[in-house]
């Protein structure tokens, strides 16, 4: 006996039992059309048992397993296989609908092949998730049919599976294969020649093509007869802060990630390079209040930290206080650091109110403010006004772009290196300070 919510009939059944009603009501008008139609209902009968035998005789019948990371990375595309196993000794057909996580809000995924005779087949897709937190699955929902096609045996397997989605690991693991290789330019990070004078002496070496020649060491060149250079490097054991902001500002999304998400997956990134250069990274998150505190170091287990942190966190729609901030960073950071702020400031006149602490962290600390472009206000302005109405938000559009250029303007005439970029441009753009700022000795 088999459960009838498993049996599905199929277009082909429907379409051949519709072709016998006909021919049935035709057959009280001619009676030869009366004999077609019961052996036409006899015919149907007896290929939907046989179908039914075919695929209720194997009690197995096909397996299914999911297979994909044990955790996703917010914001990349993550790669999901379905595959099968065919117990049947014949050939069938299969229809796969994955029950996707409610957060894609997606029920269409539908896969569709022949599998052959106890035959494996794979499926693959990718997902890409906007949000950090756990992702629940539903099962696996299989539709078998055979040859004869009137009718389906559904399958549910691999029932709920949950998937955790973290911080973006695998821009992380990019910008750290790029370092290792020294190939940091292809993600557009810019070669920042380093000031000899504010950097830690190394060791003298050979000169070869492309050494400063101003670091040319004429003692050991004299006394080895040929040219020797003095080879410098960063000062090392500086600590770098990641200060985010977790307030109703960071709110805002951009390409489906919120600018909280873009903050996050660059302080991962940057908190990895600064630990790569043998700096001390550390965390801070805050929004009308403090958060979260990680202090500043690069011991092992130290990027594992981070981003369970980093993991946790989410907006909470209040107003951000930067005097919180600031008793937090008098409390906790007592050695000169670079304090990368991720924040939005959303006009001239929410800056003015936030800029005395600011102001007050920059006498003791290397402050870099980091704020966003609205890059949906690009693609109205690029559109020309036909009536009133769209001169009047294309006018609106104007003000809010060139409001968060004189934003920019005000901070650097504050003594604060503001950093003004596309969300998808942060990570690039906050590396590049880094090194800026590594390589000039100004921390």
């Amino acid at each position: 006996m088999f459960p009838l919510r498993a049996v599905f009939l199929t277009r082909r059944a429907f379409l051949a039992g519709w072709s016998v009603v006909l021919v049935l009501v035709l057959g009280w008008f001619w009676a030869p059309a009366l004999i077609a139609g019961k052996l036409a209902v006899l015919a149907l009968v007896l290929l939907i048992a046989a179908d039914l035998y075919v695929l209720f005789g194997d009690r197995t019948g096909i397996t299914a397993q999911r297979r994909t990371l044990e955790r996703w990375s917010n914001g990349d595309v993550n790669p999901v296989t379905i595959q099968l196993k065919s117990e049947y000794g014949i050939d069938m057909r299969v229809r796969v609908l994955d029950e996707l996580p409610f957060q894609f809000q997606k029920r269409d995924l539908v896969f569709s092949a022949a599998i052959p005779a106890w035959g494996r087949r794979e499926f693959d897709y990718t997902v890409r998730p906007v949000q950090r937190g756990v992702y629940r699955y539903g099962a696996i929902q299989a539709y078998v049919s055979s040859d004869l096609g009137f009718v389906e045996r559904r399958f549910s397997l691999e029932a709920a599976k949950e998937v955790a989605v973290y911080p973006s690991y695998l821009q992380l693991r990019k910008y750290e294969l790029l370092a290792i290789s020294d190939r940091l330019t292809l993600a557009g990070i810019k070669r920042v020649r380093r000031v000899a004078q504010h950097a830690e002496f190394e060791r003298i070496k050979e000169y070869v093509p492309g050494d400063d020649r101003r670091t040319v060491n004429w003692k050991a060149t004299a006394r080895r007869g040929r040219m020797m250079v003095n080879q410098y490097q960063d000062e090392r054991a500086q600590q770098v802060f990641a200060l985010i902001d977790t307030g109703r500002v960071m709110k805002m999304p951009f390409e489906g990630l919120s600018l909280l998400d873009h903050a996050i997956n660059a302080s991962l990134v940057i908190s990895s390079i600064a630990m790569r250069k043998e700096d001390r990274a550390g965390l801070i998150t805050f929004s009308d209040k403090v958060h979260d505190v990680l202090a500043a170091s690069r011991q092992r287990g130290q990027m594992q930290k981070i981003m369970q942190v980093l993991h946790a966190q989410g907006t909470d729609h209040r107003e951000t206080d930067i005097e919180a901030l600031f008793g937090a960073v008098r409390r906790n950071i007592h050695q000169r650091s670079l304090l990368l702020l991720f924040t939005n400031f959303e006009s001239v006149n929410a800056l003015k109110r936030q800029l005395p602490y600011l102001q007050r962290l920059a006498r003791q600390h290397l402050v870099v403010p980091i704020f966003f472009l609205n890059t949906e206000l690009d693609k109205d302005l690029k559109q020309r006004p036909s009536n009133t109405e769209d001169l009047y938000i294309h006018t609106l559009t104007e003000r809010a772009v060139h409001e968060k250029r004189l934003i920019a303007r005000e901070l650097e005439r504050s003594g604060l290196p503001a950093i003004l970029c596309k969300p998808e441009d942060l990570t690039v753009n906050v590396i590049n300070r880094y090194l800026q700022i590594k390589a000039r000795g100004t921390l």
